[in-house]
C-alpha cells in the first residue's frame, strides 16, 4: 500500500464515521473536519482580494477546484456513487444553478443602465442620491444599483476635499442596507427564497427595520455632510465637471427587469406538477422556466443595449464569471456542512445551535442577528445566511410564521452587517477600486472598520433592543 493511499485512508478513518454513513449524509455522523473546505473556501475569498490579489485574480479558479475537490473525491471514495451524485445534482440544479442565473440576469440588465450628466453637489443632492440608491438596490440588486450610481456620485463630489466619506456611506446604503427588502436586493435572500420563503416575506416583515437602520445612517450621513461642506467654503477647487441634467440610457432594461420580477412571481405561484429527474434531483417545470427567461432576459439585454451606454458604465464580464467560478465551489463545500447542521444538536455544531438559544432551548433573534452578522462581515453573507437558515431549522413555514423573528434576524444580520467592512459583500470592494481609481482618498481596510464601528454597530445596537 503507497504512502498517498494509507494518508486518504487515514484521512477518512477521521472524518468519515461508521457504516451508518454509507446510505447517506447522516449529519449527525459527521466530523466537523468536513466543514474546513468550506471554511477554507470562504477564507480564501474573504483574503485574497485584499492580501494577495494578483495571485487570486489569476489562480481563484485553482483554489476552488482544490477546496472542492476536498470534498468530492472524499464523498465518493467513503459513499456509494448514487447517493453522492444526487446530492450534487440537487445542488447544482436546484441551488447553484438559478442563484447564478438570477445574478447574471441582474447584472447584465443593470449593467445597461446608464444614467449620464452631473449634478452639483450639496448635502441635499448627496442625501438624496444616497436615499435613491438605498431603495434602487432592492429592486435591482446592491451591486446593479452600486454600480450604476457610484460614477454620478463620484462626479457630483469631484471638486470637493473631503469626499471620500460619500463614499463610505454609498457602501453602507446602496450596497448593503438597501438591499433588505426583496430576494433581488442580495443575493441571500435569493437564497432564501429558493429554500422556500415568500418573495414579499422580507418586504413586509423587514420594511420597518431597514427603514429605522437606513434612515439613522441616512441622517448621519446628511449631518456630516453639512458638517465637510461648510468647512471647505470657499477653498473648494473648481468643478472638473461641468453641471449637466441627468439622462437615463438603457431604459429598455427597465422593462427586462420588470420580466425578471414576474418570471420569479410565477415560479413562486403556478404549480403545474410536472417535474423531471436529473441524477436524482427533481427540477420541476416552473422553475426550469424561470431559469430559461433569465437567460433570455440577459440575452436580449446585451442585444438591445448600445455599447456604448455598457463602456460608459464599465462594463465587463469579470465580475460576474469570478462570482460563478467562486460560488459554484461554496456550494459544493457546503453540503457536509448543511448535513450537519440539520442534525441539530446531534450534530458537529450542536455547541453553535447553544450559542443561538436561550436558557429555556428557545431561539433567540438577537443571536442569530449579530452571529449571522459578525460572520457576514468577513466572510461571504450568502452562505453565511445558508448555515443559520438551515441552524434555526430550515423549514421555511415554520421559520416564515412561529420563527419570522428568528428569520427577520438572520435576513437583516446577512444583508446589514455585509457593511462591516470592504469584504463583507461582492459590491464594497467593486465601490472601493472604482472609487480610488476616480481619485478619491477612500480609507485603507481597517480605516474603514473604523467608519463601521462608529456609525454601524451603534445603529445595530439600537436595532436589536429595538427589534430582535
Amino acid at each position: 500500500m503507497t504512502i498517498s493511499r494509507r494518508l486518504i485512508l487515514t484521512l477518512l478513518a477521521i472524518c468519515l464515521p461508521s457504516p451508518a454513513f454509507a446510505s447517506g449524509l447522516d449529519g449527525a455522523q459527521l466530523s466537523v473536519l468536513w466543514a474546513l473546505p468550506f471554511i477554507g473556501i470562504l477564507l480564501c475569498i474573504a483574503t485574497g482580494p485584499v492580501f494577495y490579489p494578483h495571485v487570486w485574480e489569476h489562480h481563484l479558479g485553482k483554489f476552488t477546484l482544490f477546496w472542492s475537490a476536498l470534498i468530492v473525491i472524499p464523498l465518493f471514495l467513503a459513499v456509494d456513487a448514487p447517493t453522492v451524485t444526487s446530492a450534487l445534482a440537487h445542488t447544482a440544479f436546484l441551488e447553484y444553478m438559478p442563484f447564478i442565473l438570477l445574478l447574471l440576469a441582474l447584472f447584465t440588465v443593470a449593467g445597461g443602465i446608464y444614467l449620464e450628466g452631473n449634478l452639483h453637489d450639496s448635502p441635499l443632492s448627496n442625501t438624496a442620491l444616497l436615499g435613491i440608491g438605498a431603495v434602487l438596490a432592492s429592486i435591482v440588486g446592491t451591486t446593479g444599483a452600486a454600480m450604476i450610481l457610484i460614477r454620478p456620485l463620484i462626479r457630483a463630489n469631484d471638486e470637493r476635499q473631503y469626499n471620500a466619506h460619500v463614499v463610505v456611506f454609498f457602501i453602507f446604503l446602496v450596497a448593503n442596507i438597501g438591499g433588505a427588502l426583496s430576494p433581488l436586493g442580495d443575493p441571500p435572500l435569493f437564497l432564501g427564497f429558493l429554500k422556500g420563503v415568500d418573495f414579499f416575506w422580507t418586504t413586509q416583515h423587514l420594511w420597518l427595520e431597514t427603514l429605522t437602520t437606513g434612515g439613522i445612517v441616512l441622517a448621519v450621513f446628511c449631518v456630516l455632510d453639512i458638517y465637510f461642506h461648510r468647512r471647505e467654503g470657499r477653498a473648494r477647487k473648481k468643478d472638473p465637471t461641468p453641471d449637466s441634467p441627468l439622462k437615463l440610457h438603457g431604459k429598455i432594461n427597465l422593462l427586462l427587469l420588470a420580466v425578471i420580477i414576474a418570471a420569479i412571481l410565477m415560479s413562486a405561484k403556478w404549480k403545474p406538477g410536472i417535474a423531471f429527474n436529473v441524477a436524482g434531483a427533481e427540477l420541476e417545470l416552473q422553475d426550469l422556466l424561470r431559469d430559461a427567461i433569465f437567460v433570455l432576459v440577459a440575452i436580449a439585454s446585451i442585444r438591445l443595449t448600445r455599447k456604448a451606454d455598457r463602456d460608459a458604465n464599465g462594463f465587463s464580464w469579470g465580475p460576474i464569471r469570478e462570482v460563478a467560478i467562486l460560488f459554484a465551489g461554496i456550494f459544493i463545500c457546503i453540503i457536509p456542512v448543511m448535513a450537519m447542521l440539520q442534525a441539530g444538536s446531534n450534530g458537529a455544531f450542536a455547541n453553535l445551535l447553544a450559542l443561538v438559544s436561550r436558557a429555556d432551548g428557545s431561539a433567540s433573534p438577537a443571536a442569530y442577528f449579530w452571529l449571522t452578522g459578525a460572520l457576514s462581515s468577513f466572510l461571504d453573507n450568502a452562505p453565511t445566511y445558508l448555515v443559520f437558515f438551515q441552524l434555526a431549522g430550515g423549514d421555511p413555514q415554520v421559520l416564515m410564521t412561529t420563527q419570522a423573528a428568528v428569520l427577520a434576524a438572520i435576513s437583516s444580520g446577512a444583508v446589514y452587517m455585509g457593511a462591516n467592512t470592504y469584504i463583507g459583500n461582492a459590491p464594497n470592494f467593486m465601490v472601493y477600486a472604482i472609487a480610488r481609481e476616480q481619485g478619491v482618498k477612500m480609507p485603507s481596510f481597517f480605516g474603514y472598520m473604523i467608519w463601521s464601528s462608529l456609525v454601524l454597530l451603534p445603529t445595530f445596537v439600537l436595532v436589536t433592543w429595538l427589534f430582535f
